[in-house]
């Protein structure tokens, strides 16, 4: 108080300047807007996303000397253009690997860092084994976003299926933001479903990873081309129908799967091993498609019985490769 008054005092506080926010792995401008560059990414599909922009500045910011690139069969085409823009525009020089890669559990770290690289990129697959989890190597994923006719794609399922059935929408990694999109625009007319098998995205599957849905879905529809993931959502759920529409050549099938003749098969192979007393157990070198636990208990369960095994380092199987065990019953 002064003089018996009361005095208010008001205080404005000015908010701090702040300068410009920029996100740590913000692609500098100069690497998006370099026309070198862009007339290079040219020699590629326009449809096809390559993160190109996005590999040159983690490469550069990773100051790394040998990149490794791996690719499934599908992708290895453009796999030379890869390597003369990340050659040209980096200070890195490049390997590109040419085992067969079926999935992201094909990550070849270890063989990349055997061979000098101390980088390296995966092409065509999500992110299955953490970049942390690397064998002393950078890692980068890049999924290879690819563009379709969304309105073909719609009018076929239109032409097909009556409204109101329930619909389920898989893919695999390339078709995943074209999954989203068609489903959200059935999503008025259909019960549509997009499963989900963490940690893959919404809609993906694997040949080895797909889910288990629920009966009252009248369809999978498959959006991509080739039958090695689709066969995994079949074998998952047999009594669901299954369709497959390939976006390069636009046709819509019905695809089928003997799954009769796979259960003879494995009840045949069973009751085989059973009599078995020499065991062959395969650990796959393929990427990190072996697991080591898994072996161990194999081991543990088989010298728990009394049964004799040999460990057998393979990248895949072939029946040429099992034939040459004559000293193994299984």
């Amino acid at each position: 108080t002064v003089s018996g008054a009361l005095v208010w005092l008001y205080f404005t506080l000015k908010k701090p300047v702040r300068g410009p926010r920029r996100v740590a792995n913000q692609i500098p401008d100069e690497i998006l807007q370099d026309p070198e560059l862009q007339e290079a990414i040219k020699a590629l599909p326009a449809n096809y996303n390559f993160e190109i922009h996005k590999t040159v500045w983690r490469v550069r910011q990773a100051k790394a000397t040998r990149v490794a690139l791996q690719l499934p069969e599908g992708l290895q085409m453009f796999a030379c253009v890869l390597a003369d823009i990340i050659e040209r525009f980096t200070e890195a020089d490049t390997i590109v690997m040419g085992d067969v890669t079926y999935g992201a559990c094909c990550v070849d770290d270890f063989t990349a860092r055997a061979l000098g690289a101390d980088f390296m990129v995966h092409y065509g697959h999500s992110c299955l084994i953490p970049i942390d989890s690397t064998a002393g190597i950078k890692m980068l994923y890049v999924f290879v976003d690819i563009q379709m006719d969304n309105a073909h794609f719609l009018d076929t399922v239109k032409f097909n299926f009556p409204p109101g059935q329930s619909l389920a929408l898989v893919s695999t990694i390339q078709f995943v933001a074209a999954l989203q999109a068609v489903s959200s625009a059935l999503k008025p007319e259909y019960d549509v479903l997009v499963p989900q098998c963490r940690p893959l995205s919404p809609g993906e599957i694997l040949g080895c990873t797909s889910p288990r849905l629920d009966r009252h879905v009248n369809a999978i529809i498959y959006l991509g081309d080739g039958r090695f993931h689709l066969e995994s959502i079949m074998i998952a759920n047999p009594d669901i129908p299954a369709y497959r529409y390939d976006p390069y050549s636009k046709v819509f099938s019905r695809e089928y799967y003997d799954h009769e003749a796979m259960r003879a098969l494995r009840f045949q192979a069973i009751d085989k091993a059973r009599s078995a007393q020499r065991w062959g157990l395969i650990m796959g070198t393929l990427g990190r498609q072996g697991s080591p636990k898994v072996m161990e208990h194999l081991e543990s369960r088989l010298q728990s019985l009394g049964k004799s095994f040999t460990r057998v380092l393979l990248s895949e199987i072939f029946p040429g490769k099992l034939d040459l065990m004559q000293d193994v019953d299984a």
